[in-house]
């Protein structure tokens, strides 16, 4: 699939850092003062010259890109102090060279930290550059250098990491009262890093940058790589054209199964976001409590009634509908609870699974073995952990959700700041587009009605889910530009649907 981009781990890195080197080719210092050019480029941007920098270094790569990020600070006339972290004697090549260059250049702004004693008192106005320890971290932080990140983090600066705060673990759980640097503005190299992702890391990454160093993209590390990131690009290569010649008829016919007494706005909003979506025709099914509600609120759309404040039906024509999306506002009545059931029994095509749906699910948990393959499941956090169990960390939900995926051959869109979407042959794309804006009632509903609008249009399961939540995210972050985050309303992404599927399709 083009535009992604892989998340990879700490060894594929330094593999694809090792094949630029000898395919470019490019010496390893040079590649480092190409990183240093890109993070010093951003710094530029985003600060004044009269700001004061105070960087600590370590003795390895990330050291190295320290120093070399100081020499061209210093000559672009910043003011640059740096502490450089002696906790062993032994330096890498790299760190040593743009040691030597630093002391040629400006021999007065490095001091070492051997002991507490050491430590500088920071003015608030300095900026802290993290350059302790990178991606090569494979255990906790200790001694000397847990004493510096303390000192950082008591200082209430504003934190800049190198490629990845010092004491986080990239690939694996990081132990909230373990020592590490928590960063305003993380400034990673080529890649987004997987611990990124996670909520659980946030107070440590803050806001992360992906600054692109031109590194040769492997295939062969790449085939081995399961985790990616969705980019706008991604999308936009997705996005399929229109026939001059097409019809209603050509972009499907879906069904919803939405709504309750008291839960009929639920419906509405998952209808109205569906007919943003593009698919050609929609029937809703809906308690008899909605009929006038979907009629007067969505007219484009089809009602059936099916039974009187809740869902009820033994029987539902349903195979003649190209996809079925199930579960905004419907409750957990027990005739409900019946009707789902006989809907996973019947439907043999893909469902896109929401909102009570999966709580009825989550209360039956045989009904599990009757998910059509490569169905969409949408939980928020809470739904999931009824459908499966409590998570001891981020990471270790996330392996709990490639898990049901395999289990059940089925798509799980756990969504989030970077909602993941897992797939049934074990990989995971996580979101870039959206914000806390829509972190309110509907914005599920919403998604539920995008993603059955785009199975029924014939995308895959996959091409549903990425081009589904991206879009969702990316009319969300339209309404922030309008509305701000804080006024938006879910009807706001809904009716900024169409200027972001416009944006994707230019």
């Amino acid at each position: 699939m083009e535009h992604l981009l892989p998340i990879y781990s700490s060894e594929q890195i330094k593999s694809n850092d090792e094949f630029t080197i000898l395919s470019e080719p490019i010496s390893s210092i040079d590649l480092m003062e190409r990183a240093a050019s890109k993070f010093t480029e951003w710094v530029i941007m985003h600060y004044e010259r009269n700001t004061i920098f105070k960087i600590y270094c370590g003795l390895g790569n990330n050291g190295g890109d320290g120093l070399a990020i100081a020499r061209q600070l210093l000559q672009n006339n910043y003011k640059v102090e740096v502490y450089i972290a002696h906790y062993s004697n032994k330096y890498s090549t790299n760190f040593s060279i743009n040691k030597q260059r630093l002391e040629t250049f400006a021999p007065n702004c490095i001091k070492s930290i051997t002991n507490i004693d050491d430590l500088p008192i920071s003015r608030k106005s300095d900026i802290i550059i993290d350059a302790i320890f990178g991606i090569g971290l494979s255990k906790p932080l200790t001694g000397i250098v847990a004493e510096i990140v303390k000192h950082i983090n008591l200082s209430n600066n504003t934190v800049i990491s190198i490629d990845v705060p010092s004491g986080l673990f990239i690939n694996k759980h990081t132990d909230k009262y373990l020592p590490f640097v928590k960063a305003k503005h993380t400034l990673t190299f080529q890649y987004p890093k997987l611990g990124f992702m996670f909520s659980e890391n946030h107070n440590s990454v803050g806001n992360f940058h992906i600054l692109d160093i031109n590194l040769i993209q492997v295939s062969s590390i790449e085939s081995h790589c399961s985790h990616f990131y969705i980019t706008k690009k991604t999308i936009q290569s997705l996005i399929k054209s229109r026939s001059k010649f097409s019809h209603k008829g050509t972009y499907g016919h879906g069904l919803l199964i939405i709504g309750s007494y008291g839960k009929m706005g639920a419906a509405v909003l998952s209808s109205s976001a569906y007919l943003r979506s593009g698919a050609g025709l929609l029937t809703v099914c809906a308690p008899s409590c909605g009929y006038q509600i979907m009629q007067i609120s969505v007219p484009e759309a089809m009602t059936i009634i099916k039974g009187d404040e809740y869902i009820h039906f033994e029987e539902l024509n349903s195979n003649t509908y190209a996809s079925i999306g199930i579960g905004p506002g419907i409750g957990i009545n027990e005739h409900t609870q019946h009707s789902i059931k006989k809907i996973l029994e019947n439907y043999k095509k893909p469902l896109v699974i929401d909102a009570d749906a999966l709580n009825i699910i989550g209360l039956h948990k045989e009904c599990l073995n009757l998910l059509p393959e490569n169905s969409i499941l949408t939980p928020h956090l809470k739904e999931f952990e009824r459908l499966t169990r409590p998570a001891l960390n981020d990471f270790d939900r996330h392996q709990i959700q490639h898990e049901f995926s395999k289990t059940y051959k089925v798509y799980v869109v756990l969504k989030g700041a970077h909602t993941c979407i897992t797939t049934p042959d074990g990989k995971s794309y996580f979101n870039s587009s959206g914000n806390p804006g829509l972190a309110k009632g509907g914005s599920g509903d919403v998604l539920t009605g995008m993603l059955t609008a785009l199975l029924t249009q014939g995308y895959s399961s996959l091409e549903t889910c990425l081009i589904g939540v991206y879009t969702h995210g990316l009319a969300g972050d339209i309404s922030k530009q309008e509305q701000g985050e804080i006024g938006m309303t879910t009807t706001d992404v809904i009716k900024n649907l169409p200027k972001a599927f416009k944006e994707l399709s230019n």
